[in-house]
C-alpha cells in the first residue's frame, strides 16, 4: 500500500483527450478553441458592463458577474491544456496539475451550481414579489450570496481532492477524459472507493439536487405569475425569458447530474466525456448571450460602452 501510494506522488496521469490525433479531429479542436475565444470575450465584456455602468448595477447582474467570472476560470482551467495536448502529442499531465484541475473545476461547477439558484431567488422576487424586491435582495443578500457560492464550493471540495489525491493509483494511469475529473480518476484507484463514492453523492445532493429543485419551484411560481399577467407583451417576453434561462439550466444540470450522480461501475468513458462538453464549454458560452445580451439594458450599456471608446480614440487622433 505504501509503495503504492508513493507511486501517486511521484507519477504523472496521461489525458486520452476526446478527439484522436486526425485531420477530422482537427477542425473539432479547431471548433473548441473558437468557443474557447468566444466564451473569455462574452464572459469579460459581460463583467465590464457590470462594472462601468451604473445603471446595471443590481443584485441580478452582481451575481451575473460572478457567474461570467466562473466561467471564465472554468473554461481556461480545461480548454487551453486541452488544446496543446493535441497539437503537441503529448498528453500528460503532473500529479500536482492534476489535483489542481480536479481542485477548481470542482470548486467552480459547485460555485455555479448555487449562484444560479440565487439567480433565479432573484428573478423569483422581482416577478412574484416586485414590492419586496428591495428588502428581500438588498445588497448584504447579494454580496452574501455570492460569498457564500464561492466559500462552500472551496470548502467542500477541497476536502474532496485532497482525498481523492491521497488514494493509491495502480497500474497504467490513463485517464479516458479530457480533463482530470474526479469519476474518470476514481476508476484508476486500486482500493475500494465505495465509501467515498458516498460522500461525492452527499455532495452531489447538496450541489445538485437541492439547487436544480429550488430553481424548479422557482420557475414554476415565475410562470404561474406571468400566466397572470394582462399585457400580452410582458407575458410572452417574460415566458421566452424563462424558457431560454431553464434550457441553460437543464444543459449545466442535466449532464452534471449523471455524471457525478451514478456509482462507478455505469460510467462509461465516451459518455462521460461527451456529457461533460456541456457544463464545461457549451454553458460557459451561452450563459451571458442567455441571461444579458438579449437584455435592453445590456445592449444600451454595450452601445454606451463603444460610444465613449471610439469617442476617446476620435480625441486622440485629433490631439
Amino acid at each position: 500500500m505504501m509503495g503504492h501510494e508513493n507511486h501517486s506522488f511521484t507519477s504523472d496521469f496521461i489525458l486520452l483527450g476526446l478527439f484522436s490525433s486526425s485531420q477530422s479531429s482537427l477542425v473539432f479542436i479547431s471548433f473548441i478553441f473558437i468557443i474557447f475565444i468566444m466564451t473569455i470575450t462574452e464572459n469579460t465584456i459581460m463583467i465590464l458592463l457590470i462594472l462601468r455602468d451604473s445603471r446595471i448595477h443590481t443584485p441580478m447582474y452582481f451575481l451575473l458577474s460572478h457567474l461570467s467570472f466562473m466561467d471564465i476560470l472554468h473554461i481556461s482551467n480545461i480548454v487551453p491544456k486541452m488544446v496543446t495536448d493535441f497539437l503537441s502529442g503529448s498528453r500528460t499531465i503532473s500529479f500536482a496539475g492534476c489535483g489542481f484541475q480536479i481542485f477548481l473545476s470542482l470548486t467552480l461547477l459547485g460555485g455555479e451550481c448555487l449562484v444560479l439558484a440565487a439567480m433565479s431567488y432573484d428573478h423569483y422576487v422581482a416577478i412574484c414579489h416586485p414590492l419586496h424586491y428591495p428588502i428581500l435582495m438588498n445588497d448584504y443578500v447579494r454580496i452574501l450570496m455570492a460569498r457564500g457560492s464561492w466559500i462552500v464550493g472551496t470548502v467542500n471540495f477541497i476536502v474532496h481532492t485532497a482525498y481523492a489525491l491521497q488514494l493509491p493509483f495502480c497500474g497504467p494511469r490513463a485517464i479516458d477524459h479530457f480533463f482530470c475529473e474526479l469519476p474518470a480518476m476514481l476508476k484508476l484507484s486500486c482500493v475500494d472507493t465505495t465509501l467515498y463514492e458516498r460522500g461525492v453523492y452527499v455532495s452531489g445532493l447538496i450541489f445538485l439536487l437541492v439547487p436544480s429543485s429550488l430553481i424548479l419551484a422557482s420557475y414554476v411560481q415565475i410562470l404561474l405569475t406571468v400566466l397572470q399577467m394582462k399585457s400580452s407583451e410582458a407575458r410572452k417576453k417574460s415566458f421566452s425569458t424563462c424558457c431560454f434561462h431553464m434550457i441553460v439550466v437543464t444543459m449545466y444540470y442535466g449532464p452534471f447530474i449523471f455524471t457525478y450522480m451514478r456509482p462507478k461501475s455505469y460510467h462509461t468513458p465516451g459518455q462521460d466525456k461527451y456529457l461533460a462538453i456541456f457544463y464545461t464549454i457549451l454553458t460557459p458560452t451561452l450563459n451571458p448571450i442567455i441571461y444579458s445580451f438579449r437584455n435592453k439594458d445590456v445592449l444600451k450599456a454595450m452601445k454606451n460602452m463603444l460610444k465613449v471608446t471610439f469617442s476617446i480614440k476620435d480625441s486622440n487622433r485629433n490631439a
